[in-house]
């Protein structure tokens, strides 16, 4: 690995489990993220539009390069039904090295 490859972990929300499986599969094939996982069902509390919600969401676990993450950002909100989709994401500080390798050679192209 070069000292540029910066990997990262980036959470999405999605309303529906279809929604969640669409962006996920999108990101992977194109290379934008080398693996998603989805946990469904989770129960989201927040404040919406001076409303409190409790919702049910389906969560995206996206492990991906941080020269990724405004391409990602453009590709999930063109494809995301929220007005406001959370998209946030978090370095990723240590790692098992094969792992991080796997992950750099699936989010490059050739």
């Amino acid at each position: 690995m070069g000292a540029r490859f910066e990997p990262i972990i980036v959470f999405v929300t999605c309303g529906s489990e279809e929604e969640a499986y669409r962006i996920s599969k999108t990101l992977v094939e194109e290379y934008l993220a080398a693996c998603v996982n989805i946990l469904s069902p989770i129960r989201s509390i927040y404040r919406w539009e001076g409303k409190v919600w409790d919702e049910k969401e389906w969560l995206l676990i996206i492990k991906t390069q941080k020269k990724h993450f405004e391409e990602m950002e453009q590709r999930i909100k063109s494809l995301h039904s929220y007005s406001v989709p959370e998209i946030v994401g978090l370095p990723i500080e240590k790692g098992y090295a094969p792992y991080l390798d796997w992950l750099l050679e699936n989010t490059s192209i050739s």
